[in-house]
């Protein structure tokens, strides 16, 4: 694999991450993102207000419930809700946001990333960390290659 973009090694060292948008339904990108960063060795807390256990974990309805510090937010939900996020993130004092998104917008609001440019959080806009984390399956691997063509991915 080339070399990891510095915004993405940033964040995949980071240990504990919490992935807003987990869904009690299989099969959906904020799942696998919450199920690699764990086969990986990251800590990760799901957030999701609607859904007390998800992947056989406890789940968090909001940043603000999550126990200890934070490395990192994955915002995998719709862009409407990115903002708030943002917000409960600097009071969590958490440094880093990727906001999803691969063809579509995905999880990325302007207004959230000019958010968490005012709060001093480092955004990573666009791809997930499928693309860059662990062993890449050949689909993520192209995805990252075709997104990086058109500078919807980091680096």
């Amino acid at each position: 694999m080339k070399s990891i973009p510095e915004p993405v090694a940033g964040f995949l060292r980071g240990k504990r991450i919490a992935v807003a948008g987990v869904s009690r339904s299989k099969g959906q990108a904020a799942n696998a993102i919450f199920q690699r960063l764990r086969q990986t060795g990251h800590e990760v807390f799901p957030v999701n207000p609607n859904a007390a256990e998800v992947e056989g974990e406890r789940c968090y309805p909001d940043l603000t419930s999550v126990p200890g510090p934070l490395d990192g937010l994955v915002i995998a939900t719709h862009p409407r809700f990115a903002t708030a996020l943002v917000k409960e993130a600097a009071a969590r004092g958490i440094p880093r946001i990727w906001f999803h998104r691969s063809f579509g917008t995905g999880s990325v609001s302007e207004e959230a990333v000019k958010e968490c440019q005012a709060r001093g959080i480092e955004p990573i806009v666009g791809g997930c960390p499928l693309m860059y984390c662990g062993s890449v399956d050949p689909v993520h691997g192209c995805m990252r290659w075709w997104l990086r063509l058109r500078r919807r991915v980091p680096g």
